[in-house]
Formats: C-alpha cells, sequence, structure tokens
C-alpha cells in the first residue's frame, strides 16, 4: 500500500523530532512492558499456588472443637468439649456421602523442648497422629520405607514416618533411617519411612517437613489420649458438595455433646472445596484488573501519540496542502498518518513485549535455580511467570489497533485542510 517513499517520510518525520517521537513512544512502551510483567506475575502467583496444592483432595473438608459461646441444657458459655472415637464411627455409619474420615491427633504437649532423640542428636518437633486414608486427603511421596499402613493400627505398633527437615537433623546424609530408632517423649518408636509433601502450601496443624507421624491408635494409647479426636478430615463422593456433609456433620455432634445448634462457632470447620474456589476467583479478578490497567495504560499512550501526531501535522501543513493541490487524494493523506502512527506504537510495544518477556525469563531462571538448591518439601508461591503466546497476539493486535485509533484524529483533520490555506501557511 505504500511505496518506499512513503515509508522513507515517515522514517525521516521521526528522526526530524527524535526527543519528542521517543518520549511519546515511551507511553506505548510503558503501558505494554507493564501489561506483561503484571500479567506474567499473575500467573506465576497462580502457577506457584496451584503447584503448592496439586494433589490436595479439592473436595476435602476439616472440622474441629471450638469452645461454645452460648449455654446449652444446663452447660454454661465458654464450655470445652472433645471429638471422640464414637463420634467418628456414628459420623462414618450416618453419613454415606462421605469418602474418607481421618481422625487426627496434634501433639500440643509435645512440642514444649526437645522432644525427639536419637543419640546424641536432640530437637523439638511437631508430632501427629494419623490414620493411612490421610494419604488420600493430602498425598505424598515416600523417598524412603512406607506409610502408616493398617496393621500399624490395628496392633498400635511403635512405629513413625518422619518428615524430610526430622530426616535432616536425626540421620546423616543418605542414610537409610528405616528400622531405625527414635525417642519421642520418652518412647521409642521404629522409623518405618521418610515422606515428603506434594503439597507444601497447604499445612493442616502442623508444619509436615518438621513433624513425626505416629499411627493413630499408637499415640491414643502411648500418650494417654483416650479416645480424643483433635480434629478429623473428610472428603465428599464425586458429585457431593463438602459444605453439604458438614452440614449433615454438624447434628451429629451438637446430639453427642449437647450443644446448643445455633451456636455457630462450637464446631470448627474449613471446606478446602470452597477455599480453592474461593483462591480461582481471587485469580479471575486479579487477571480483570491487570486486563484493564493495561487497557487503561495503553489508551494514555495512544493520546500521546495522537498529540504528537497533531503536532507534526501541524508543522506539515504547507507540505499536506503541496501534497492536496498536485492531486494527492484524501485517502492517500490519511494511509500516509496511520501508517505512521502504527509504526511509531508497533515499534515502541514490541520493544515493550521484548523487554517484559525478558524479564520474566530472567526472574524464571532465578526461580528454577533456587528451586534447584533448596532441600525439603518448601512452599512455592511463585512458579513459571508468563505471558503465553495467546496474549503476545493479542497484545501486538491491541497495538495496531492503538495505532490506528491515535493517528485517526489526526489524519481527519489533516484531510479537511485545503490546499490554498495550507500553502499560505508559515
Amino acid at each position: 500500500m505504500f511505496d518506499i517513499d512513503s515509508w522513507q517520510e515517515i522514517i525521516n518525520a521521526i528522526k526530524k523530532n527524535k526527543l519528542r517521537s521517543i518520549m511519546t513512544a515511551f507511553g506505548v512502551f510503558w503501558a505494554i512492558f507493564m501489561l506483561v510483567i503484571m500479567y506474567g506475575s499473575g500467573n506465576g502467583l497462580k502457577n506457584g499456588i496451584t503447584e503448592g496444592i496439586k494433589d490436595f483432595a479439592t473436595n476435602s473438608g476439616f472440622m474441629w472443637a471450638e469452645k461454645t459461646t452460648k449455654p446449652f441444657e444446663g452447660f454454661k458459655r465458654g464450655r470445652y468439649w472433645e471429638i471422640t472415637n464414637k463420634d467418628i464411627t456414628e459420623i462414618s455409619d450416618q453419613i454415606k456421602d462421605i469418602d474418607v474420615i481421618s481422625p487426627r491427633l496434634n501433639g500440643w504437649n509435645l512440642q514444649k523442648g526437645e522432644n525427639v532423640v536419637r543419640g546424641i542428636r536432640s530437637a523439638a518437633f511437631n508430632v501427629m497422629g494419623d490414620y493411612p486414608s490421610y494419604r488420600k486427603i493430602d498425598p505424598c511421596t515416600m523417598p524412603w520405607g512406607r506409610y502408616i499402613n493398617d496393621e500399624d493400627i490395628k496392633f498400635k505398633r511403635k512405629v513413625c514416618i518422619i518428615g524430610e527437615k526430622v530426616y535432616e537433623v536425626m540421620f546423616d546424609k543418605d542414610e537409610d533411617p528405616v528400622g531405625k530408632y527414635i525417642r519421642v517423649n520418652g518412647v521409642y518408636f521404629m522409623v518405618v519411612g521418610v515422606f515428603k509433601s506434594n503439597n507444601p502450601n497447604i499445612n493442616i496443624g502442623t508444619n509436615k517437613k518438621e513433624t513425626v507421624y505416629l499411627p493413630f491408635t499408637s499415640m491414643q494409647q502411648t500418650f494417654n489420649y483416650g479416645d480424643e479426636v483433635h480434629f478429623f478430615g473428610i472428603t465428599a463422593k464425586p458429585g457431593i458438595k463438602m459444605n453439604d456433609i458438614i452440614n449433615k456433620i454438624k447434628p451429629i455432634l451438637q446430639k453427642n455433646h449437647k450443644l446448643a445448634p445455633d451456636d455457630e462457632t462450637a464446631i470448627g470447620k474449613v471446606d478446602i472445596e470452597n477455599e480453592i474456589k474461593g483462591m480461582f476467583y481471587t485469580f479471575l479478578g486479579l487477571d480483570i484488573v491487570i486486563f484493564f490497567v493495561g487497557i487503561f495504560t495503553l489508551i494514555a499512550g495512544a493520546i500521546g501519540i495522537s498529540n504528537i501526531m497533531l503536532i507534526i501535522i501541524k508543522e506539515r501543513t504547507k507540505e499536506i496542502g503541496i501534497q492536496r493541490a498536485i492531486g494527492a487524494k484524501p485517502l492517500t493523506i490519511i494511509s500516509q498518518i496511520l501508517a505512521e502512527s502504527v509504526f511509531l506504537t508497533t515499534i515502541a510495544g514490541f520493544i515493550g513485549l521484548a523487554f517484559g518477556t525478558m524479564i520474566l525469563s530472567l526472574v524464571d531462571m532465578f526461580i528454577d535455580k533456587a528451586h534447584a538448591n533448596a532441600t525439603g518439601d518448601e512452599p512455592t508461591f511463585f512458579l513459571n511467570p508468563e505471558i503465553g503466546l495467546p496474549l503476545a497476539l493479542t497484545a501486538l493486535s491491541l497495538l495496531i489497533i492503538v495505532g490506528l485509533i491515535a493517528g485517526l484524529i489526526p489524519a481527519l483533520k489533516a484531510v479537511k485542510i485545503k490546499p490554498i490555506e495550507a500553502l499560505r501557511h508559515e
């Protein structure tokens, strides 16, 4: 559509006003650069959090006992109560929509001082009591040995599995811990495995890598917990909402422990399904905010380019008049001005796109290096910041549209200039 002379004229016009052209183009550069950085950072945050919970059962929930806030059947408010083994059995028998139910013990009284000892090594670690079914809620890998099994529960074996940090402190590097003994609060337990969490961004009740896990029944008996259950995890069968299951469990606990039906805080609960859904709505909102911020920044850049094109047209009024006088059609004038605007916008935007992508790549390389040097199941909140090909193509398309819009008003003004008036212009 444009010959070589037209392109040379465009380049010469930009060269004549280098500083002004650069300052104007910087608005578009900065808009695209910030759009890439913000969108890439948003994706990095989304990827990091998603990676950190990738295997966790999304249809799960947790429930525990809280202090009552209302009097009921002769009991005063502020009463402490406890979930029991009987509650777990009743819930499992009565609610058929539950796929997995896994009671847990949290060894609060075992956290004071150095409660884990092996030879001359000692440290303070968390202690949890679990069922094998908990692995279905929060899957893990076993670099050494095995997970707690049903035989451990049935015979109340004094065995344990340990987190990676416990292994690092209690054993030499690359030492096989399976079959070795550690002393937990004065009682010896044989290590049957070391676990690594698949979901480091979710810690329910404890920091997993700094925890010793005992069979639930062994912990109840060994440390005199009786039939206490500190909290329990559940998963729903396919197609069943976790909130519906929680609402079915509450009446059972309220009846067994004489809790006021309207005491909303007496039973602690968290609906992981709902929490994850809310998290992704947050990501969607973040994407929308980033999109609109980028669009408005581009509009600001377009206004800047439109202003400089108006100034250029004013400076070239006589030149445009001569073109019109020798027969140049309005479409030719409009095309030339639009081409100049699109050229300036596209070059500035492409540089912004390239520079933003380069920054994201450098950040990604730094994160990969940091992860390669990290040890243990460290939480990850930022991973693979990227924009993807669809966004890059969309950004380039937006640049062309912005360039056309920015040049349209100056172009229309240019074709309204009458040749005779333009030739008189000084």
